[in-house]
């Protein structure tokens, strides 16, 4: 059988590796909000669990070379992940949910426009300390 998948374009993103201090934590706060952006399971081992989603894949691992008990997004490293998150009333319901396993809005006072008014986003970090960004698509 011949894989008709077309090859990603050259410097695409292959996958993403986040190292989490707590396994199920992690994919509670984690998995849904990956499936409902259209991740689907990807791979499952005693240490970790991947989404993938076309050719870029997402990983949550649990390592033990891990030196720290939470993500730091002020300091040196990854600020946070940006996802297309469909419409407004998307990232609304996508937001709702988020708070409702364990996620914070942050900036609510600027809430859905803390990156500016033309973006309407949720900002929101997890227990540990992980920053998403869920942008709605922009209206013509």
């Amino acid at each position: 059988m011949t894989d008709h998948t077309p090859t990603p374009p050259t410097g695409a993103l292959h996958h993403v590796e986040i190292w989490v201090p707590h396994l199920t934590r992690a994919t509670h706060e984690w998995g849904w909000l990956l499936e409902a952006l259209g991740y689907t399971p990807h791979q499952d081992w005693p240490d970790g669990k991947s989404w993938r989603h076309s050719h870029t894949y997402l990983v949550l691992e649990q390592s033990p070379a891990l030196t720290g008990p939470r993500h730091d997004r002020c300091a040196p490293g990854l600020n946070h992940l940006a996802f297309h998150a469909g419409s407004r009333d998307n990232v609304d319901v996508l937001t709702d949910k988020a708070i409702s396993t364990g996620w914070t809005l942050l900036f609510p006072d600027r809430h859905p426009h803390a990156g500016g008014p033309q973006q309407y986003a949720a900002y929101l970090e997890n227990t540990d300390g992980f920053e998403i960004e869920l942008i709605a698509a922009t209206e013509s």
